[in-house]
C-alpha cells in the first residue's frame, strides 16, 4: 500500500513527532540535545520554518511550527535528521539507521487547538513520569514560553501573542493554562491524528484543508466500500 502524503499548508502549524528506531535512544548525552536544538534553529532559519512549541524526549523529538513554503517543514526535517545522524555515528561510533522511518504529523487548527497542542508537547516529560512540571525538565520550549526564559530558536505564535498586551502578561496567561490538565479524550486526538497524519481540528478545518488539498484528511470509516457490498 503507497504511503499517504504528508499535510502540510502555508503558515498552517504543524504538529511534528519523530521516534527513534524501534523506539530506542537517540540522544544519549546533554551535547547531544544542545547539539539537535543549534541545528534545529540553523535549519528552521534556512527552510523559513518557525518553531513554536518543541520537547526532545530521550526517544523521540516533538515539534509544533509553522512555514511559509508547504514543503518547508519536510525540507526541514530531512537536513536536520541527517546531520544529526551523521553527529551521531561519529560520535558513537555506530552505523545505520538512527530515526523510525518518516517522521508523523499533523496540520494543527489555529484556536483551541494550538494552544492545546503546544500544552500536549511541553507535557511530555511530566505525562512520562520524569518530572512533576514541565519547568523541571530542560529540553523544551516551556521555560521560554511561561517563564520568558531566552530562546532564540522559540517563535511565538500569533495566537500566543494575543494572551496578553506584552510579554509578561502573555507568560502570565500561558502557566495559567498549566493549572488544568489535558483532558484525555483531547490527548487521544492529537495522538490519532498526529499518528494518521490527519488533521487536527473542528469539521470546518477539516473541510478547509481537505479542499485546498484535494484529499481525505480525516480517518475513513471502517467497513468495506458500499460498491464492494453491492456486489
Amino acid at each position: 500500500m503507497p504511503r499517504r502524503a504528508r499535510l502540510s499548508l502555508p503558515n498552517i502549524p504543524l504538529h511534528i513527532i519523530q521516534r527513534g528506531n524501534n523506539r530506542q535512544a537517540c540522544f544519549f548525552a546533554d551535547e547531544d540535545y544542545r547539539f539537535y536544538l543549534d541545528w534545529l534553529a540553523e535549519h528552521a532559519d534556512k527552510t523559513g520554518c518557525r518553531v513554536h512549541a518543541y520537547v526532545l524526549m530521550t526517544n523521540h523529538v516533538h515539534l509544533l511550527i509553522s512555514a511559509d513554503r508547504g514543503e518547508a517543514p519536510g525540507a526541514l526535517m530531512k537536513a536536520l535528521g541527517q546531520r544529526y545522524v551523521q553527529y551521531v555515528n561519529r560520535s558513537y561510533q555506530r552505523s545505520g539507521t538512527l530515526w523510525e522511518g518518516r517522521f508523523r504529523s499533523c496540520l494543527t487548527q489555529d484556536e483551541s487547538y494550538l494552544l492545546a497542542c503546544q500544552r500536549y508537547i511541553e507535557l511530555n516529560s511530566v505525562r512520562a513520569g520524569m518530572v512533576l512540571h514541565p519547568a523541571e525538565y530542560r529540553w523544551s520550549s516551556y521555560r521560554a514560553n511561561a517563564q520568558g526564559e531566552a530562546d532564540p530558536l522559540v517563535k511565538p505564535h500569533p495566537l500566543y501573542e494575543a494572551l496578553g498586551l506584552d510579554a509578561a502578561s502573555q507568560q502570565a496567561a500561558y502557566r495559567e493554562l498549566f493549572r488544568y490538565e489535558l483532558d484525555p479524550g483531547l490527548v487521544d486526538e492529537i495522538r490519532r491524528a498526529t499518528n494518521g497524519n490527519f488533521a487536527l481540528g473542528n469539521e470546518r478545518f477539516a473541510a478547509q484543508v481537505s479542499e485546498a488539498l484535494g484529499r481525505r484528511v480525516v480517518p475513513g470509516k471502517p467497513g468495506r466500500p458500499r460498491k464492494a457490498l453491492e456486489l
